[in-house]
């Protein structure tokens, strides 16, 4: 590893590289760190981004100083790495052991400028036709990108970056299985197949479900147009949805209320390898929600709403934890453009100490008086003996809002 680390410097052939999943989590704060060559006074340098929760860092380093100040990061920080260069990709991938493997494929990117002020390269590149982003609205014939579709455009590639760092934890060898559950008008979904079939050329079918019958048959009808023959959409309900035994990825982008809580059940169950969701109107906790010490913030409905919101999405997030997955939850895209820009990306890993966790989800549980939804329905799934200790119904069987529903979505 730190052979093929010093080969890839020497021959500056460095076009991009992201280090992801933490050794350790006590002994750094930030969680990822990507790294791309730039010129800096007429000298080639590389430029480390650490990113941080809310911040991201930046250092440029010389490339002697960058190839050990990665060697360093495989060694001591991160347990995986993608070293994308001009002659071929180089997955690392290190267990708790510190076992190494590293998995070679074709090169998947050309090298770029390295102005310091380049242009930001994204996934789907701007002035590269793309079908389905042209039959969408999105760019023209050219590739050129409309002005007022832009924002959308910036949202897919985000999409697709949050993608990119999940694809080492799907199933290799196989065809993979994805559900888009309450996928409406499906820019993403299309995005989705785009990037995994056509750029990725993996073998996959998308199926993605919603409630409006409008909306599907122009979906279809557009997949049938770019010959998207493993992408299908379906007019049905999340919780009523049973026609697959096993599923490796769950999106849910959007869906109201308890519909997210729906969709990550089914996930969970289904034993999904990544869970991909922005929940939208979490409105189940605002009328449980009581603390008679955090009267000064409940007692304003708009903050109300907001700590509402937050715990809610928390709760999720450790009970995914609980279940048996490792969850992070990302800004997804600018508050300017919406307030619901948290994604929760949870990837099916080894739990942690499962009682330490339980206890601390079910201290905060019961301090707000809150009886979540998705603790109901999971309740088989979880620590104890099913029973919350709030003393409330374990029953799943309820009706949950669809993103069909909500004016908002």
């Amino acid at each position: 590893m730190r052979k093929l680390i010093q080969d890839i410097f020497e021959q500056n052939s460095l076009i991009t590289a992201t280090w992801s999943q933490l050794r350790r989590r006590d002994n750094v704060s930030y969680t990822k760190v990507q790294v791309k060559p730039v010129t800096l006074k007429n000298q080639l340098h590389y430029q480390f981004a650490f990113h941080y929760n809310n911040k991201v860092l930046h250092e440029n380093l010389t490339p002697a100083e960058a190839a050990e100040r990665m060697t360093l990061l495989c060694e001591e920080t991160f347990r995986q790495g993608l070293l994308c260069t001009t002659e071929a990709d180089y997955q690392i991938l290190i267990s708790k052991k510190y076992k190494v493997s590293i998995l070679t494929k074709s090169a998947s990117k050309t090298a770029v400028d390295l102005s310091h002020n380049r242009k930001k390269q994204y996934v789907l590149e701007e002035g590269v036709p793309v079908s389905f982003l042209v039959e969408l609205g999105i760019m023209n014939e050219e590739g050129r990108v409309l002005a007022r579709k832009y924002d959308k455009f910036r949202q897919i590639n985000r999409f697709l970056e949050m993608v990119q760092d999940v694809i080492p934890h799907l199933p290799e060898g196989r065809p993979l299985t994805i559900v888009d559950f309450g996928c409406g008008k499906s820019y993403l979904t299309f995005a989705l197949y785009h990037y995994l079939s056509v750029q990725q050329r993996r073998s996959l079918k998308i199926i993605g479900l919603d409630l409006k019958a409008d909306v599907i048959e122009h979906c279809n009808d557009l997949a049938n147009r770019l010959h998207y023959g493993d992408l299908k959409f379906l007019v049905g309900d999340i919780a009523d949805y049973d026609e697959l035994n096993e599923v490796d990825m769950v999106v849910t982008l959007h869906a109201c209320d308890t519909a997210t809580d729906a969709a990550l059940e089914k996930a969970v169950r289904w034993g999904a390898s990544v869970i991909l969701s922005v929940p939208c109107c979490q409105h189940e906790l605002f009328d449980q929600v009581e603390a008679s010490v955090m009267n000064p913030l409940l007692s304003h409905g708009i903050l109300k709403e907001r700590f509402s919101a937050l715990a809610t999405d928390g709760i999720r997030a450790k009970l995914l934890d609980l279940m048996g997955y490792k969850t992070q939850l990302l800004e997804f895209i600018d508050m300017e453009n919406t307030p619901k820009n948290i994604l929760i990306r949870a990837v099916r890993g080894q739990a942690g100490e499962v009682t330490e966790m339980w206890n601390e989800y079910t201290a905060f549980r019961d301090f707000i008086h809150a009886d979540p939804y998705l603790e109901r329905a999971c309740a088989d799934l979880l620590p104890g003996d099913g029973k919350q200790a709030n003393g409330k119904s374990n029953s799943s069987k309820e009706t949950v809002q669809d993103s069909a529903n909500c004016d908002l979505c």
